[in-house]
């Protein structure tokens, strides 16, 4: 019962998707490529493999061919789509790298990622966990920030990388607490989890799907979620926002084509993703994969979110001195 009341308020969320008025109906007449900014296997391909098992029957049969491009912190996919014929046949798996954060990361970057893009639709918003090592003393977000002011530097948290959610996540935390720890980036995820696991970091900030197995068989103890209201995935865990009042911040994703699109040609593909993304299996996966949400919404609702996102991390990048490794 309680599985299918979740179920039912993931639809009633995703059925706000709708897009505008219907245009440009005979779009797509051909395959449509979908780069995606990170390797196979990974958050962003399950979720634009999700999307694609769904795409040719909301889109006059034809397919939506996902193809990997990862580097640089999605910039390399990013810079390759801001290049394409603004045609709607190539679209990007937009996230934070690529398509808000990227200049500030590497200042020769070579495009503007809040001009380079036409924004399409949000789709999905992921949490995050603040995570600790099961010997940390310390057992609540007051307890991390007093012992942190105490002995400044003396905590190490890892990370997925230089600019990596991960990373924005953490320095965020410590801005808004006002307190130092070490910064130790590594190569990826699954490295970054590892080093937290055998101690060599006592902190990390993943995304709560990444942290999910390891905090359920005892590697790692859930401290706190991005989410003001949390996650039932974790359920019991609060919101950062309990201690530092309007922390709320997510990793996301969506779906972004190349600046100068045909009016009605977005509307159009922001109809078929609103539709594939407001199918019951499709917000229940995202949510039961990624314990994220659905969003939706116009073209104008994801322009503003991605220039309010930009806004949100581009002093911390610029304060940190944070670059593309």
């Amino acid at each position: 019962m309680v599985l299918m009341t979740r179920r039912s308020a993931l639809v009633a969320s995703a059925m706000t998707l709708s897009a505008p008025a219907l245009a440009q109906g005979n779009w797509p007449d051909r395959p449509i490529r979908l780069i995606v900014p990170f390797g196979a296997g990974g958050a962003v391909d399950t979720l634009s493999r999700i999307v694609a098992a769904r795409f040719a029957e909301h889109a006059n049969g034809q397919s939506l061919v996902v193809e990997n491009r990862p580097g640089a912190g999605g910039a390399i996919a990013g810079a390759f789509v801001a290049q394409q014929r603004p045609d709607g046949l190539t679209l990007l798996m937009a996230d934070v790298g690529a398509n808000s954060i990227a200049k500030e990361m590497n200042p020769n970057l070579g495009y503007d990622p809040l001009t380079a893009f036409t924004p399409i639709i949000h789709l999905v918003s992921l949490p995050g966990a603040l995570i600790a090592h099961p010997d940390v003393a310390q057992r609540s977000v007051a307890e991390i920030i007093a012992a942190a002011r105490a002995q400044p530097g003396g905590f190490v948290f890892s990370s997925a990388g230089n600019g990596n959610g991960s990373h924005l996540f953490m320095e965020l935390f410590l801005k808004r607490a006002g307190i130092r720890m070490l910064h130790v980036p590594y190569r990826s995820g699954a490295e970054m989890v590892t080093a937290l696991v055998r101690g060599d970091a006592q902190f990390g900030f993943p995304t709560v799907s990444s942290a999910l197995n390891m905090v359920r068989d005892g590697r790692a103890r859930a401290v706190a979620v991005s989410w003001p209201q949390g996650t039932p995935l974790l359920p019991g865990i609060p919101g950062l926002a309990a201690d530092l009042p309007g922390f709320n911040t997510s990793v996301w994703h969506g779906i972004v084509g190349p600046a100068g699109m045909e009016r009605g040609t977005v509307l159009r593909i922001n109809e078929v993703f609103g539709k594939i993304a407001a199918l019951p299996e499709v917000a229940e996966a995202v949510f039961r994969q990624q314990a994220g949400r659905v969003v939706g919404g116009t073209p104008e609702d994801f322009a503003t979110f991605i220039r309010n996102d930009n806004e949100t991390w581009a002093p911390i990048i610029r304060e940190g001195n944070i670059r593309s490794e």
